[in-house]
């Protein structure tokens, strides 16, 4: 029982002070800050689902908010109003043109087409390593961006797709966030995150254990895929709108902050980091909108959030490169019991039983 509750400590420590968290925001907060937290729980999501690949396998990976996109399109196209895909989508195929599917199925579609794009795309990408991958991920998302930015005809252009339906909740968010964090954990206990982390360790070495460092990458990014084309979705019937634009920089390098921040290689540093930046983001944007002091009247220049963002990861790059958590993921210790000392010797004598406690390494002097 003790060993059960150990394993499963470091996700049911993240979970429970989020449900705690989510439950007084509710309850005892404006909507405007329950509608932040619902956002940081929707890019929680993206976070997680980034870290399944990039914490386990050591690749940076800028593409991964492609996913994001194809996903939050995909359910808009299945969801959104039926009067009007004809006359702004008319491109579209006739079975997503002229119905409208119900939400959980469109959810689901389109987080498979998420994860099966990932995959596609992950057979070319995963044959790379380093700077090589990194750099070919941003190049794929660079691809869908002036794709989608073009098709008018499906995507609207450039243009900002409405009417879709609104069912996003804070609840809802933290059950995404509770399911995404869940997935992370037991993938990276199982034996193919594991071997993720072999290559990501020594890649010479793990190739020399039989791990084929090419299915296990492609595995996670696959698996990440799914998990990101989930917050795609959530964030599509949270705002009731989609962009292109949305998808784009600006989110990529936020989201990867988040990670380098709490800490890149650990699932609990990946929950730390979009925490503290949701905070650091919301705080800031107040400031920039002003406050009052007294009859005083103050306000931080525009885009001093992003200054201040920028010197929190300057810091953390300077001064702990393994971000606020280390690579360490939360755990409990147990007390030594009595008899787990070292150097003691347990002699039992009848009904009776004493420790003689002697030195472990005498010399051969003293044993004499």
């Amino acid at each position: 029982m003790m060993r059960l509750v150990r394993n499963l400590f470091p996700v049911v420590g993240l979970i429970v002070p989020l449900a705690i968290i989510v439950f007084l925001i509710s309850h005892f907060t404006s909507p405007s800050v329950q509608r932040v937290a619902t956002e940081a729980l929707i890019r929680l999501v993206f976070a997680v689902g980034l870290y399944i690949f990039v914490g386990n396998s050591g690749i940076v990976s800028f593409g991964h908010m492609a996913f994001a996109a194809i996903a939050a399109y995909a359910t808009a196209w299945q969801t959104c109003c039926q009067m009007l895909k004809p006359i702004t989508m008319s491109g579209l195929p006739a079975i997503l043109r002229d119905n409208t599917f119900p939400l959980l199925p469109a959810a689901f579609t389109s987080i498979v087409l998420a994860g099966s794009v990932a995959f596609v795309s992950g057979l070319i990408l995963m044959r790379l390593s380093g700077l090589g991958a990194s750099i070919s991920t941003l190049a794929l998302m660079f691809i869908l961006n002036v794709v989608y930015s073009n098709w008018d005809s499906v995507t609207m252009g450039t243009s900002t797709i409405v009417g879709l339906p609104v069912y996003v909740t804070i609840w809802v968010a933290l059950g995404c966030a509770t399911c995404a964090i869940a997935i992370a954990y037991l993938y990276q206990t199982s034996r193919w995150g594991l071997m993720l982390r072999a290559t990501r360790e020594d890649e010479v070495a793990a190739a020399a254990s039989g791990i084929s460092l090419y299915w296990s990458r492609l595995f996670a990014f696959t698996l990440s895929g799914f998990v990101v084309g989930l917050s795609g979705v959530l964030f599509a019937h949270f705002t009731g709108t989609v962009s292109i634009g949305t998808f784009f920089l600006n989110q990529t390098f936020l989201i990867v902050a988040m990670l380098v921040i709490g800490g890149m290689q650990s699932l609990a540093g990946a929950v730390l980091g979009v925490g503290v930046i949701s905070v650091v983001i919301d705080v800031f944007r107040r400031a920039e909108a002003g406050f009052e002091i007294g009859q005083l009247q103050l306000a931080l220049p525009p885009g001093s959030q992003e200054l201040i963002l920028a010197v929190i990861m300057l810091l953390i790059l300077m001064f702990r490169k393994g971000g606020i958590m280390g690579g360490r993921e939360l755990s409990l210790r147990w007390p030594a019991r009595p008899n787990d000392v070292h150097g003691c010797v347990s002699v039992n004598s009848g009904e009776t039983q004493e420790k003689v406690t002697e030195p472990i390494d005498r010399p051969s002097s003293a044993r004499a």
